[in-house]
């Protein structure tokens, strides 16, 4: 059985242009994890921060706690991808671990494909959420919230953009695997 951890992106995807394409699509997904990781610990720190301004100063500025979730929402929406890229998903292996490797990757190639088509499905529905909180400048309906909520509903369609690049990386690898052209 292959097992989806051995994946080594410098030779899983072949040296050919399909191959090339694989690794340069996972190369995006794996930078806007690092991203998102640092992200993580601006979350931290300004979690920490509020703790501390509001216990031990009576301070808690309602601006500093919508920005917690400003910087949660990329960290979901990027870490989906990311997640998917180092196979951190849960899977249910009910008939799967009993699959010869060559099924695994027919299943492999046809879930990536599947997930890719949802993925741009919700980017497409997503964009118009996005330009409507753009279009009447929607803010935080809280005094003292921020402004300008369609970047955190920008979020929404750059994370399914992430995810679908991430399924037509694996749909590339399971391609290659199947067809034995990763040569």
């Amino acid at each position: 059985m292959d097992d989806p951890d051995d994946i080594n992106p410098s030779n899983a995807y072949g040296t050919d242009a399909l191959g090339r394409l694989g690794r340069g699509l996972e190369w995006i997904v794996e930078m806007s994890g690092r991203i998102a990781m640092f992200l993580v610990l601006a979350l931290v720190l300004l979690v920490s921060a509020n703790v501390v301004l509001r216990y031990f100063f009576s301070i808690g500025p309602v601006s500093m706690q919508e920005l917690e979730w400003h910087i949660l929402a990329p960290v979901a929406m990027i870490g989906c991808a990311y997640t998917m890229r180092h196979h951190g998903h849960v899977r249910v292996d009910l008939l799967y671990d009993k699959f010869a490797p060559r099924t695994q990757n027919f299943v492999n190639l046809f879930t990536s494909i599947a997930l890719f088509i949802l993925c741009v499905l919700t980017v497409k529905l997503s964009l118009n959420f996005v330009s409507m909180a753009y279009d009447i400048s929607e803010g935080s309906p809280d005094p003292g919230g921020l402004p300008h909520r369609f970047l955190l509903k920008a979020m929404v369609p750059l994370g399914f953009t992430l995810l679908a690049i991430q399924a037509a990386a694996h749909s590339i690898l399971y391609f290659t695997r199947i067809t034995g052209s990763n040569s």
